[in-house]
């Protein structure tokens, strides 16, 4: 060693420079091009941002068509909210182009909607003058109410139904015809009135029906369901009309 060292003096000073770079630094360099630790991929790298945040048609930017269901148009929306979470920007510009889509869908069944009262009004407009009358005493209630009456009318076909075996149907009309009177006394506050109505719905029924039922043909009809039971069945239907729909 000696011997190497006199014929190489430099040799020494070479080994003790390898040495002492052999220990590289450990930790994050403070240069670098891609990330080497946890800290990088938190802070150093930047999110993706939405391609399509400039465009003003707002299907095409969230990628659907102008036909797309509110369910495609949801999923894209979803997906694209989901692939640019991180992005603020972003996700305001997605959020946008749905309100639009939403808001432009609105307009148009408001607008649908209004053009059908109008085509609705035309027509009653178009109508002869007897029909315009007609249309005067004619009133559309409350949905609920509608459903109660007749839930109350078919109830009392159902038990004259049931009972055609045993009885005829007169105690079913009898109901039925003052729960007719009192609808009607509560409507125009007259009980004159009301009972002059409830009759007359009665007396146009019985002979509709007494009209109308012999035509139909006796193999869709039971033995047991007289002529009087389905006359009273067209009744409670002229008593349904009569208590419900007129002003």
């Amino acid at each position: 060693m000696a011997a190497l060292l006199l014929a190489n003096p430099s040799f020494y000073g070479s080994s003790l420079r390898v040495k002492g770079n052999s220990r590289k630094p450990s930790g994050c360099g403070l240069v670098r091009t891609v990330p080497k630790c946890a800290m990088d991929a938190t802070f150093g790298v930047n999110l993706p941002k939405f391609p399509r945040m400039n465009v003003w048609d707002p299907y095409k930017r969230l990628g659907v068509t102008r036909d797309a269901s509110e369910e495609e148009i949801r999923g894209a929306r979803n997906f694209l909210l989901q692939q640019y979470a991180g992005v603020e920007s972003s996700v305001e510009s997605i959020e946008a182009a749905y309100e639009k889509i939403l808001m432009a869908s609105f307009r148009v069944r408001k607008k649908t909607k209004f053009n059908l009262k109008t085509r609705l009004q035309k027509k009653v407009d178009e109508s002869p003058s007897w029909v315009k009358s007609l249309l005067e005493f004619v009133e559309y209630p409350p949905t609920e109410v509608i459903l109660r009456r007749l839930f109350l009318f078919a109830f009392m076909g159902t038990w004259s139904v049931m009972n055609s075996a045993e009885a005829g149907p007169a105690f079913q009309v009898a109901i039925s015809l003052a729960a007719c009177i009192y609808f009607l006394n509560d409507k125009t506050k007259s009980l004159a009135r009301a009972s002059i109505i409830g009759f007359g719905a009665l007396v146009i029924g019985w002979i509709c029906g007494s009209v109308v039922v012999p035509m139909v043909p006796s193999v869709l009809l039971r033995p047991t369901w007289t002529l009087e039971l389905l006359t009273s069945l067209v009744v409670y239907v002229f008593l349904f009309l009569a208590c419900t729909f007129p002003k």
